[in-house]
C-alpha cells in the first residue's frame, strides 16, 4: 500500500531527529575523552553544516521566503560579529580560535551558520508551544538564547571557540545576546513561511544537552 503523504513526512521527520540526537550524543562522547578530543574539535565546522542541511531538509516547502531569511540570517550574524570583533562595540572584547573554522576578515564562517540555527529552531519551538502573543514568543525565546549562552561561554573558551579579555565575560555580551536574538527572532515570526518542523526544536534541546555536559566535564 502506498504510504500516505502524512506518514511518508512523518517517517521523514522521525530520521532526521535521530541523525541529530546521534551526532550529538557521539560529539559528547568524543569531546569527554581526552585522546579524542582534537580530531572532534576539527569536526565542529562539518557538524554545523551537517546540522544546517538537516534543519534546511526538515523544512517542507522549501520555499524562496525560507532561503531570503535564510540569507538575511548569515548575513545579520555576520555582520553582528564582525562589529563584536573589530569594534567591541556589541558583546565585548573577544576574538575567535581556530575550533570554528575557515574565517573572513577574523570572523568564522560558521558562526552565520550557527546564528540561524540557534535562531530558527528557538523560533520554531515557540511556534509549537502555541504562545499566541507574538512579542511573548519574541522575549521569551530571546531569554531561552540567552539561557544557552550561559551554558556556552566557558565551554566555548575552553575549546577554542572563541576567547574574552582577561578570560572574563562581560555582562554587556549577554544584554547583547538578548538583544540580537530578539531582533532576528522578531524577524523570523514577521516572515511568511510556514513553521512546521519538529527537527529544529530538537536541535535547540541537543545544544543545551550537549554544552550542560560539556560544562560538567
Amino acid at each position: 500500500m502506498k504510504p500516505k503523504p502524512y506518514e511518508s513526512s512523518k517517517s521523514h521527520q522521525l530520521t532526521l531527529v535521530i541523525i541529530i540526537v546521534l551526532f550529538h550524543v557521539v560529539g559528547i562522547t568524543g569531546f569527554c575523552i581526552p585522546s579524542l578530543q582534537a580530531i572532534f574539535l576539527k569536526i565542529v565546522p562539518w557538524h554545523l553544516l551537517l546540522m544546517l542541511v538537516i534543519v534546511m531538509l526538515s523544512h517542507r516547502p522549501l520555499n524562496g521566503k525560507l532561503l531570503l531569511f535564510t540569507l538575511l540570517l548569515f548575513i545579520s550574524g555576520f555582520f553582528i560579529e564582525w562589529i563584536g570583533v573589530h569594534t567591541s562595540w556589541l558583546f565585548g572584547t573577544y576574538s575567535y580560535g581556530n575550533t570554528l573554522g575557515i574565517k573572513l576578515n577574523n570572523i568564522p564562517l560558521t558562526i552565520s551558520i550557527n546564528w540561524f540555527l540557534l535562531i530558527y529552531s528557538t523560533g520554531v519551538f515557540m511556534q509549537l508551544i502555541r504562545v499566541k502573543n507574538i512579542f511573548t514568543r519574541v522575549i521569551t525565546g530571546a531569554l531561552i538564547l540567552v539561557l544557552l549562552d550561559v551554558l556556552i561561554e566557558p565551554v566555548a573558551m575552553k575549546f577554542d571557540y572563541w576567547h574574552w579579555a582577561g578570560n572574563v565575560i562581560p555582562i554587556e555580551n549577554y544584554a547583547c545576546w538578548f538583544l540580537v536574538s530578539a531582533l532576528m527572532l522578531y524577524l523570523f515570526e514577521r516572515f511568511d513561511f510556514k513553521k512546521q518542523s519538529i527537527v529544529a526544536p530538537v536541535f535547540l534541546l541537543m545544544q543545551f544537552l550537549f554544552f550542560i555536559v560539556l560544562r560538567l566535564i
